[in-house]
């Protein structure tokens, strides 16, 4: 957007600085005080590989409408300082006509920076922080775009009130000296971004992380156990579930290392505990033997892995879809388990708890595939609807006849005994087993069970909730996971140009979806593959289960450079005049 007196629907901002400046705090306090002002909005985050230290930056978009992706480039740029700015500054690029501010003694501007089509306006930050007692740079940059964007001062108060009442009075109002100092000072710039008043609110938003969310449905499934070893980016997962267990008589363990997790679930869950890891790709490599323990011995337990780009550590706090292979073929021998990924932040809740819900149903291993696109954004969303299921582990009653733990039913579920439960004793390791889990090496033993842990997979009802199906027309937007949010603001962008297309997301991953996609993709003449990896992994998954009779065109890369709306529209437009 360029700078005007004119109100729009979206504004976008940067705060960059170096680790510990306060720029994603600053990020955090003005998302904050925008979603009690009524609007709609995200907050990424930019960080280097260091523990502590190096880059940081705050990406940010406010709307009037929901807001699932990050804006191409931006209206405003604040740097607090511009140590290490050229390692990220390629992730922020300032739109044309933008505003990018900066203090005069902290640095010169990047090169992109330079030639960037915009204003750049030297503003003394550090000097404003000093004139008041305690002052700081990130609070003087709260100031800045709060004046810039049209946010009142008294929302943005409300937030730092409640995060600094801790410090005392003084450090409440010394914050507010230095945030109305920075809006003091940008009144003056004579350039200004106005975000459009926000709608009429219906209820209280949600500020919320994908990661929170996962964890969130897990437990709305029936959670009771979690042991996790941290791993970026999906440590948040379990910062938000270690009180949440706790307060409602759960635990939450920190193993040694992703071997150690893996195990204590599978053992909790052998105990009737409802259990959660949560993990990134390295950590995931690892775990696959424990998982193939898991299928073999029909274990309930759900394995979140917030992708991030690899392979091997690749770039920790950046996001990518690569894991799919390794999720989905990734166990040594045929081991039946299921594989889904959240459509966007808000349906983390609903698929942690669906997750939840089959894993203990079919007494599976369950993938949950986030990423850290979504696992990290802070999203200020409307409360999500709430969903129940009835979910019930079939466990073990006493009958007077012999246990059969592994028996084959019409379901291909077997009831499941509790260690100690009178007459419910067997044998659970990953040995073939007979249908009373007594080893065995016999053919039989080998097929039926092969056979009954593929069955309950394949007789299971998904329902609806395989995915979505948008939109009208013969072009379909074909993705999966996180990539969904950006299709659908590319149909929005389609639509305004007349241009018809569909969107079609899976949200179940595997078991394959094949009756449900066939039937979405049903009058398609042409299909764009849209994913954030390089091998074009799930396209390949995709040709793998059914006929791709279309015209077919591939939007694939690597992270961490994430494809948007736009790019998708692009590429629909093109297709469509020829």
């Amino acid at each position: 957007m360029n700078a005007s007196s004119h109100h729009a629907k979206n504004v976008s901002f940067a705060i960059v600085g170096t680790g510990g400046a306060g720029a994603v705090t600053s990020g955090k306090i003005l998302l904050e005080a925008a979603g009690k002002a009524g609007w709609y909005g995200l907050m990424n985050l930019s960080v280097g590989p260091q523990i502590r230290g190096g880059e940081a930056a705050a990406l940010v978009r406010l709307s009037t409408e929901p807001a699932a992706t990050m804006s191409k480039d931006f209206d405003i740029l604040v740097a607090i300082d511009w140590k290490n700015a050229e390692r990220f500054i390629s992730a922020m690029p300032v739109a044309k006509g933008g505003l990018v501010i900066c203090d005069p003694t902290a640095g010169s501007p990047p090169k992109a920076v330079l030639e960037a089509e915009c204003t750049i306006i030297e503003c003394p930050i550090g000097e404003l922080a000093k004139s008041v007692e305690g002052g700081r740079e990130n609070m003087i940059s709260i100031g800045l775009v709060a004046q810039l964007i049209g946010l009142p001062l008294q929302r943005v108060m409300d937030v730092v009130g409640a995060k600094l009442a801790r410090k005392g009075e003084s450090a409440v109002t010394n914050g507010r000296l230095c945030i109305e100092a920075g809006m003091e000072a940008a009144a003056d710039f004579g350039q200004a971004f106005p975000l459009a008043p926000a709608p009429e609110q219906q209820g209280k938003r949600w500020l919320i992380t994908g990661n929170e969310a996962v964890g969130y449905g897990a437990l709305k499934g029936g959670l009771q156990f979690a042991a996790a070893y941290p791993i970026t980016p999906a440590t948040e997962v379990l910062e938000y579930l270690a009180p949440a267990l706790a307060g409602i008589g759960g635990a939450l363990v920190q193993a040694e290392d992703e071997l150690s997790s893996i195990n204590m679930i599978i053992g909790a869950s052998f105990g009737g505990r409802p259990s959660l890891t949560a993990t990134s790709g390295p950590g995931l490599s690892l775990m696959m033997e424990s998982l193939g323990l898991a299928a073999a011995s029909e274990t309930p337990i759900v394995v979140v892995d917030v992708m991030r780009a690899g392979p091997s550590t690749g770039i920790a706090t950046k996001s990518e879809q690569s894991d799919l292979n390794i999720a989905v073929y990734g166990f040594h021998g045929d081991a039946p388990h299921v594989v889904v990924a959240p459509l966007g932040v808000a349906d983390c809740l609903f698929t942690g708890q669906w997750a939840m819900h089959i894993a203990e149903t079919l007494q599976t291993p369950v993938i949950v595939l986030s990423d850290q696109s979504i696992g990290q954004s802070r999203v200020l969303i409307d409360r999500p609807a709430d969903v129940s299921f009835l979910t019930r582990r079939k466990t073990y009653e006493p009958t007077g006849e012999v246990y059969k733990r592994y028996a084959i039913t019409a379901d291909g579920v077997s009831p499941m005994a509790l260690p100690g439960q009178a007459g419910g004793q067997y044998t659970a390791d990953g040995l073939t087993h007979t249908e009373r889990g007594s080893p065995s090496s016999a053919k039989r033993d080998q097929k039926e069970q092969m056979d009954k842990r593929l069955h309950k997979l394949e007789a299971f009802d998904f329902g609806n909730y395989w995915g979505v199906n948008e939109g009208k027309g013969d072009t379909v937007i074909l993705t999966w996971g996180s990539l969904t949010g950006a299709a659908r603001e590319a149909l929005s962008l389609l639509a305004d140009d007349g241009i018809d297309a569909r969107l079609v997301s899976l949200r179940q991953v595997s078991p394959f979806p094949v009756a449900a996609l066939n039937g979405a993709l049903e009058g398609a003449r042409r299909v764009l593959f849209v994913e954030q990896s390089h091998s074009g992994q799930f396209y390949r998954h995709v040709r793998s289960n059914i006929d791709l009779p279309f015209e077919i065109r591939k939007l694939h890369r690597e992270g961490p450079d994430l494809i948007g709306p736009d790019e998708i529209a692009t590429q629909i437009r093109d297709w469509s005049v020829q």
